[in-house]
């Protein structure tokens, strides 16, 4: 009986493996988008990449383009509570200030852009298929779908303004990022930013509570 139920989960999480990677439309640089954002959404106007060291003492995540020519960068502060991390671009300068809320009962992440502009991204509970997110103080909204590791983020009209890809099976967070709006590129990497810390600090709050319920 044991040997059964081992193989039947076995059986689901290789079932699950495939359909995920299936599903995602992450693109590598130098390659295409995925043929299936081609038929939603149309050709991206231009296409961003996210990769970050397996190793690090603070976050750092580099934002690149098709050529690996590095447009932004992002860093976390070694010990905050805040997980305040600052973005800025090629040039060094800041473009924008990324920190968690501390006391909440859902994800939170307020973002300062270097212009002035201030949101929120918050999203009460993350649902186990479905992902939807609010972005306070654009009127944008961010959806997604976590087995299919895809995320749209549109303007207050409906308008799509990128499609997030997010590289399953990897050793650290990679992600593709294709823009149909380059006016709002800033902000849309900001969103990105916060949003890979949103799902770090999810990952690591299931961790804690598996761990806590195995002990």
């Amino acid at each position: 009986m044991a040997e059964l139920i081992f193989i039947f989960i076995f059986a689901a999480v290789i079932i699950m493996i495939i359909v995920t990677l299936k599903q995602q439309r992450f693109h590598e640089r130098g390659t295409a988008a995925d043929e299936r954002n081609r038929m939603d959404y149309g050709e991206p106007v231009k296409s961003l990449y996210t990769s970050k060291p397996l190793i690090t003492l603070h976050e750092h995540i580099d934002v690149t383009d098709n050529n690996d020519n590095i447009l932004y960068t992002s860093d976390t502060a070694i010990v905050s509570l805040h997980d305040h991390t600052v973005v800025k671009d090629a040039e060094g300068k800041e473009v924008a200030d990324i920190s968690r809320k501390i006391f909440s009962l859902h994800e939170v992440r307020n973002v300062q852009m270097a212009d002035g502009t201030a949101f929120t991204l918050s999203n009460e509970l993350f649902h186990i298929i479905k992902d939807v997110t609010n972005i306070e103080g654009l009127g944008w909204q961010l959806s997604g779908n976590i087995l299919q590791m895809n995320f749209v983020i549109r303007d207050e009209k409906g308008k799509v303004l990128a499609v997030i890809g997010q590289k399953a099976m990897s050793l650290h967070d990679k992600y593709s990022i294709d823009l149909y709006d380059i006016e709002h590129m800033d902000i849309i990497v900001a969103i990105v930013i916060a949003l890979e810390h949103m799902i770090t600090d999810r990952e690591t709050a299931g961790n804690s509570t598996s761990g806590s319920a195995n002990g």
